[in-house]
């Protein structure tokens, strides 16, 4: 039996599979842990994967294998994963950003590897790429990125067929590319000022702007001048770090996903394609971004896919 776990900034999701050819089963999905010890996710998520195995009338010393699909970025520590995640540790960025801990790092990999036989830690951008992939709206692209907006900016990337990982896993984290100088109402939770993260992220809009990105984008589409002009000025973020990977890696589509983009995407994509669509165009020509074709299971679904 195999455990799925998505660790976001927000939330942490658990599911259980028997197998990748198997549906997901007893979803389980609750805030991150961020108080008290650094290992509080890693708890977090063994308490999770039990109170499904209880519910499902599963053994729990079945599950023996777990795949965790998790925002980063990540510390190699003796060789197991920890995040550095900015919407989870409050060390990172200090008091500043508001987050109730003084963590550095969230320690995960070493706790699971305590219990399971088999661990595999990716960064949740990657995970869903991989998912893409196989079963989504990358299937065929050998060329191509998984870019998620949601609490946080996470980007997978894929060249030649080959996913790129880094010297610590965390190739991909664009969204902590700067793209104004600075920006003092634009603390991203890394630290950075005037990052994208800082700038567009879920979590970034509601800071900056006094209302929630649904909030936001349902004034924009109902033509307020204000939501307009600050979604254009989002969308101008987002699309101009989109346009840079495509330019960068020659990328032919990109699948967009995360919460921000999926519950706006009529709304968004078409804004989001025309900052790539007709900026030099030997590059950008015939390059697509697509809804991920797993819609708001791609997470769920990034985790079993690292399990093969």
């Amino acid at each position: 039996m195999r455990g799925c776990v998505d660790i976001g900034g927000t939330k942490v999701a658990v599911s259980l599979s028997a197998d990748s050819a198997s549906p997901l089963i007893g979803r389980r999905s609750e805030p991150t842990a961020k108080t008290g010890d650094n290992d509080a996710v890693a708890l977090q998520i063994l308490r999770l994967i039990d109170e499904i195995c209880a519910e499902q009338g599963i053994a729990a010393d079945s599950v023996d294998r777990v795949g965790v699909s998790s925002a980063g970025p990540f510390v190699l520590r003796d060789g197991m994963v920890e995040l550095a995640t900015p919407n989870i540790c409050g060390g990172i960025a200090g008091p500043a950003r508001g987050l109730p801990n003084n963590w550095m790092t969230a320690i995960v990999e070493a706790p699971l590897k305590r219990r399971f036989a088999h661990v595999r830690v990716e960064n949740d951008a990657v995970a869903a790429l991989e998912a893409e992939r196989r079963w989504g709206a990358l299937q065929g692209a050998d060329h191509c990125a998984y870019v998620t907006w949601s609490t946080g900016v996470g980007v997978g990337l894929c060249v030649d067929g080959r996913i790129l990982h880094g010297k610590n896993g965390n190739a991909g984290h664009a969204g902590h590319s700067f793209v104004v100088d600075d920006d003092s109402n634009a603390l991203c939770g890394c630290g950075n000022l005037g990052d994208v993260e800082g700038l567009a992220a879920g979590n970034s809009i509601a800071r900056r702007f006094g209302h929630s990105a649904p909030e936001l984008f349902a004034a924009a589409a109902a033509g307020d001048p204000q939501a307009v002009a600050t979604t254009d000025a989002l969308c101008r973020v987002m699309g101009r770090m989109l346009y840079n990977l495509v330019a960068t890696l020659d990328l032919e589509r990109i699948s967009l996903g995360g919460s921000v983009f999926w519950n706006n995407r009529e709304f968004l994509l078409p804004r989001l394609q025309a900052q790539v669509d007709g900026k030099l165009v030997a590059l950008t020509r015939g390059a697509v971004l697509v809804p991920a074709g797993l819609g708001d299971k791609v997470g769920d679904y990034g985790a079993l896919a690292l399990l093969d």
